[in-house]
């Protein structure tokens, strides 16, 4: 028996999982990380702890697996994108991560966008904006405001090709992270050059990994020191895996035109596939090769969704008894008594790209508690999806159904919501955990023992429930979220 372990490097966590061949998960292990935040939507960690996190879960699961590590044979991971790391010629970190969700860089987007490289015309088919989360806003922000750690940076790179550094001493960056957010093209001359010179930051190119790799790709072998510190074996294969929603794609079992896929977590991300190039205002993409060969993907973004959900948790004074609330918020109609939420508490990703829009909650009164809220904040990121695929559809790709995976699948309350507001019916695979079930499926791949991505889907992607619209709440959604809709205009006026 051969068996196969990941990561999944998240917001707040790092989880590793081991799966066998027929995609059953026999043990996981989460280990928590702290996320510094502070005023200008900025948000850091320390690139140390994502190591100390994934050897202290590696050799918990694999105790809690009680099987013997040398039957692991390949290890691949998904981990958050855009979250930008500056080392040194040691692989050690100069400064603190700038993670996904820090948005300081929103100037340095704007100057991206100036340039008119032809490279643009992945985000709304060149008629931007660009996102002050990606990768070369952030390098050309460190590059204005802290020159010395940019000039002394060896390499500038993600979460993901960190650990690939500790792991094999390969400087080496996933072709699912370079085509995604870094405008790389596999198709057409690789790096993006001429966005660099125009910028006058030439000297990124040299900062960054030497290795394009693609998912499911073997990068190599572990160190003897890495093996070590995990408690596995050198002759383990690191496989290429990439971020994490992406990776999350496999997971689902989503690979065919026509399929949606949402992957849900601390945030909440819409991809579809396509066999054609397709760009449209609103909607990222489309990206050549990156999660499955000759395919492109489309796709859309909610910066903060379950963070809101945490948000309320702080806000409230302590743990949020999650049970109780989605049994309360069940028995309220649609639209929660007269509640909106405007879901953009961290800025908006698509269909505006807007870093300056703020979150909100309208329609308050001395009536409504905390599950009243609770379910307005869940209508409100519901709306955020069907937003971004209504921009899908007047771009020309439309789903017939939506597959969806992370941590909103724990309440049937939130998936029915997403069901009535998209007037889709929502897929639940068995094991909702898409980014371990990809890479599981990446590394089982990368082993040797499928022939193709697809075929390892086959194998290790189990169906599970469907939950289908409800005609009379998606009808009153209907109004609803024509309202919600005008929320966004007539809120940038006052926030201007």
């Amino acid at each position: 028996m051969a068996y196969y372990l990941t990561a999944d490097g998240g917001t707040e966590s790092l989880r590793t999982r081991i799966f066998d061949l027929h995609g059953e998960c026999l043990a996981s292990h989460a280990q928590p990380y702290k996320t510094v935040f502070s005023p200008g939507a900025r948000a850091e960690q320390n690139p140390q702890d994502w190591w100390s996190a994934l050897v202290t879960a590696t050799r918990a699961t694999i105790a809690k697996a009680d099987i013997d590590p040398g039957k692991i044979e390949a290890m691949a991971y998904a981990t958050t994108c855009c979250t930008v790391v500056a080392l040194d010629k040691n692989g050690d970190a100069l400064r603190p991560a700038l993670l996904w969700m820090d948005v300081r860089a929103d100037e340095e987007a704007d100057a991206v966008l100036a340039t008119g490289d032809e490279r643009l015309a992945l985000n709304g088919a060149g008629s931007g904006p660009v996102s002050a989360e990606w990768m070369i806003p952030k390098a050309l922000w460190l590059k204005k405001n802290e020159p010395e750690i940019f000039d002394a940076a060896h390499t500038i790179c993600e979460y993901q090709d960190y650990l690939t550094m500790r792991l094999t001493g390969e400087r080496c960056a996933s072709l699912n992270n370079a085509g995604l957010r870094w405008h790389y093209s596999s198709r057409d001359g690789g790096w993006a050059s001429g966005i660099l010179a125009k910028l006058g930051l030439e000297a990124l190119e040299e900062k960054w990994p030497d290795r394009i790799v693609a998912p499911g790709e073997v990068v190599g072998n572990l160190t003897v020191s890495a093996a070590n510190e995990l408690g596995l074996s050198p002759s383990v294969k690191l496989v290429q895996g990439g971020a994490d929603a992406l990776i999350g794609m496999i997971g689902l079992g989503v690979s065919k035109p026509g399929q949606l896929a949402l992957i849900t977590g601390s945030s909440h991300l819409q991809f579809g596939v396509t066999s054609e190039p397709l760009h449209a205002k609103g909607v990222w993409g489309s990206y050549p090769d990156i999660v499955y060969p000759d395919r492109y993907i489309v796709e859309g973004g909610q910066t903060s969704t379950g963070s809101i959900i945490n948000w309320l948790g702080r806000l409230t004074g302590g743990k949020l008894d999650f049970d109780e609330l989605n049994r309360l918020a069940a028995d309220l109609p649609p639209g929660s008594e007269g509640l909106i939420v405007q879901d953009h508490f961290q800025g908006n990703r698509t269909p505006y790209t807007d870093p300056h829009s703020r979150g909100a909650i309208i329609g308050l009164t001395l009536a409504h508690e905390t599950h009243h809220i609770f379910r307005a904040i869940m209508e409100g990121i519901s709306f955020g999806t069907r937003n971004i695929l209504d921009a899908f559809k007047k771009g020309g790709y439309e789903g017939s159904e939506i597959t969806v995976g992370g941590g909103a699948t724990a309440s049937k309350l939130w998936m029915q919501i997403h069901a009535d507001t998209s007037g889709l019916p929502v897929r639940i695979p068995q094991s909702p955990d898409a980014p371990s079930v990809g890479s599981a499926v990446l590394a089982a791949y990368g082993a040797g023992r499928f022939t193709t991505i697809d075929e390892g889907i086959e194998a290790m992607v189990r169906p599970g429930i469907t939950i289908d619209p409800n005609p009379d709440a998606a009808r009153q959604y209907e109004e609803i979220y024509q309202r919600y809709l005008e929320l966004y205009s007539a809120l940038k006026t006052v926030l201007e």
